[in-house]
C-alpha cells in the first residue's frame, strides 16, 4: 500500500505515517511526545465501534505477557469515538526483509534464531496464552544481532492447532534464509523438512525444535573430524584400552605439572582494577514521570551504575557471618516469603567463579565489576537494607534518568559490560547503564498504563542486553517479586544527607 500521514494526534501521539490497514484496525508509525520516542499505534476503525470489547480483550492479553523477546504495550486508550493502544517499535529488520532481499543466515546463525523463537513459544504454551500466525515479518533481528518478535497474542485459549500452524509455516518460509553450502545447511535443511511434516506422520513440536537448534549449534561450534557422523544423535565411541588410557593420562599428568610449574615461575599480572563512581546527587525538584505527568521529589542520591558482582558478594559474605549466630535473615523485608532459602543468585557459583578469573557466563564475558543478574526483588531490598539504602521508586528513577537529558530515547543502550568500561550509555549526570546492561527492579507498584483498570505491579525499568525494547524507556510489570532473569539487577538510592 501507499503509506499516507496526517498531521494529527491520538492522545499524546502525533500521528507520522499510516504503515497498514485492515478492515477493523488501522496501523500508524507516531511519536510519543511526553518522552520523544517513536511508537506504532494500533487504531480502532471509528465505525468498527461494535469491535471495541474484542478489540480491548486482545491489547489486555498482549499487556499481561512478560518476555524480554517480545514486543511491549505501552498504554491503552478507551474513549468515546476513540480507541487505541500504543505498543514497541522493534528496532531492526524484519526476516521478511532479509528474504526479500536475498540475505540468507549462516546455519549456526539460524539456528540461533529458530531456537529463540521456540523459547518464546514454549512460553506461550505453558502459560496457555493464544496467537495469531506468525510469518516473517513479525520476526524482527537488530544490528547487534538481537532477536525480538511482534506482540501476537490475542485474548482466548491457546490450541494445539496454533503450534502446528506456525511451526509448519516456518519450516516452509526459513528454507529461503539458509545459507547453502556453509556448514550444517544439511542439518538445517533437515530440520526444516521435519518442522513441514516431511518424512514424518505428524509435524514436531517446539521443543523437539528447541532441542535440534540447540544440537545443530553445539555441533556447529565444536565441529566433528571430516569422518565422524554428522546426525542429530551421536553415539558414543568405543572405549581405548586400557594401556592407552594409562599412557595418555601420564602424560597429561606430565603437561599439567609442567604448566603448573610455568605459572609459578611466571605468575600474570592481575588486571587493573579502577574505583567505581560514588552515587549521583539528584536535587530536590519537580521532574516528569514515566507516565507523562510531573512529580515533586526529594533530594536523592542514586548509585551510578548497577549493583556488581563483587559489591554483591560481599553482601553474601555478610550473611554467611551472621548465619553463625542464626541472624541470616536480619536483613530481610518484612513480607518476604519464609520459603524463601536465601539470596543466593540464580547459578551463583559459576557466575561468581567467571567474574573472578574474568571468564565468560551464559556466552557473555564477566568481571567482578559486571552488573549482578540473577537477582529477584527480596534480594535487592535485602541488599539496600544492608547498605542502609532503598529500592529506587520508578519515579526517583526516571528523574535521575532525565537530569540534563532531553530526550532519553536517544541515549545508545550497552551491552552487559563492566560497569567502569567506556561506553556511550551514560548520562550527563554520570549514571551508567540506564538503557541497556541489565534492566532493573524498582521500590513500588505501579498501575501498567496499557491496563488502567488493573491492579499495581511490580515495574521493571530500563533496557536490558537481553531486551534493550525502547532502550532507558522500558518498563515491564510484574505481579511475582520472586521473578528472577539473566538481565534483570539493580540499583540502590541513599537519602541526600
Amino acid at each position: 500500500m501507499n503509506p499516507t500521514s496526517e498531521n494529527r494526534h491520538l492522545g499524546e501521539y502525533l500521528l507520522k505515517e499510516l504503515l497498514s490497514e485492515n478492515p477493523l484496525t488501522r496501523t500508524w508509525l507516531a511519536e510519543q511526545v511526553s518522552v520523544s520516542r517513536r511508537v506504532l499505534v494500533d487504531e480502532l476503525r471509528p465505525d468498527q465501534a461494535h469491535h471495541k470489547d474484542a478489540f480491548l480483550a486482545d491489547v489486555r492479553a498482549k499487556a499481561a505477557v512478560e518476555h524480554p523477546l517480545i514486543g511491549s504495550v505501552y498504554e491503552a486508550v478507551d474513549e468515546p469515538d476513540l480507541c487505541f493502544f500504543a505498543h514497541e517499535l522493534l528496532p531492526g529488520t524484519t526476516l521478511e526483509d532479509r528474504r526479500k532481499d536475498a540475505q540468507p543466515f549462516k546455519p549456526i546463525r539460524l539456528a540461533h534464531l529458530l531456537r529463540r523463537i521456540a523459547d518464546v513459544h514454549l512460553q506461550h504454551e505453558t502459560l496457555g496464552q493464544a496467537t495469531s500466525p506468525l510469518g516473517l515479518d513479525n520476526i524482527h533481528v537488530d544490528n547487534q544481532g538481537v532477536i525480538r518478535l511482534d506482540n501476537l497474542v490475542v485474548a482466548g485459549t491457546r490450541t494445539p492447532e496454533q503450534t502446528a500452524r506456525d511451526i509448519v509455516h516456518l519450516g516452509q518460509s526459513l528454507r529461503a534464509l539458509v545459507a547453502d553450502g556453509h556448514p550444517g545447511s544439511t542439518r538445517m535443511f533437515t530440520l526444516l523438512g521435519w518442522m513441514r511434516g516431511k518424512g514424518l506422520k505428524a509435524p514436531i513440536n517446539w521443543k523437539q525444535v528447541q532441542d535440534y537448534c540447540i544440537q545443530i549449534e553445539q555441533q556447529l561450534a565444536h565441529p566433528l573430524p571430516p569422518t565422524a557422523s554428522t546426525r542429530f544423535v551421536i553415539r558414543p565411541r568405543k572405549q581405548p584400552p586400557r594401556t592407552t588410557l594409562a599412557i595418555i593420562a601420564g602424560l597429561v599428568l606430565i603437561a599439567v605439572l609442567a604448566v603448573t610449574l610455568y605459572l609459578r615461575s611466571k605468575p600474570l599480572p592481575p588486571p587493573s582494577r579502577h574505583p567505581l563512581p560514588d552515587a549521583v546527587l539528584i536535587p530536590a525538584d519537580t521532574y516528569p514521570t514515566p507516565d507523562g505527568s510531573e512529580e515533586k521529589l526529594k533530594a536523592f542520591r542514586i548509585s551510578a551504575h548497577e549493583i556488581t558482582i563483587e559489591q554483591y558478594a560481599l553482601f553474601l559474605e555478610t550473611l554467611n557471618t551472621l548465619a553463625k549466630n542464626r541472624r541470616e535473615r536480619f536483613f530481610n523485608h518484612e513480607n518476604q516469603p519464609p520459603e524463601k532459602p536465601s539470596h543466593m543468585p540464580d547459578d551463583w557459583a559459576a557466575l561468581y567463579a567467571a567474574a573472578k578469573s574474568n571468564g565468560t557466563w551464559s556466552d557473555c564475558p564477566v568481571t567482578l565489576d559486571s552488573p549482578v543478574v540473577g537477582v529477584d526483588w527480596w534480594d535487592g531490598a535485602a541488599y539496600a537494607a544492608w547498605k542502609l539504602a532503598r529500592l529506587p521508586t520508578q519515579e526517583e528513577w526516571f528523574a535521575a534518568l532525565r537530569k540534563d537529558v532531553a530526550q532519553p530515547a536517544s541515549l545508545t543502550p550497552a551491552a552487559w559490560i563492566p560497569v567502569t568500561s567506556e561506553t556511550t550509555d551514560r548520562t550527563p549526570q554520570g549514571l551508567i547503564g540506564m538503557a541497556g546492561s541489565v534492566c532493573e527492579w524498582t521500590r513500588l507498584p505501579a498501575i501498567n498504563p496499557a491496563n488502567p483498570l488493573g491492579k499495581r505491579m511490580w515495574v521493571v525499568i530500563g533496557g536490558s542486553y537481553l531486551k534493550p525494547g525502547t532502550n532507558s524507556l522500558t518498563r515491564e510489570w510484574t505481579d511475582n517479586r520472586s521473578l528472577r532473569r539473566p538481565d534483570l539487577g539493580f540499583r540502590v538510592v541513599f537519602d541526600a544527607n
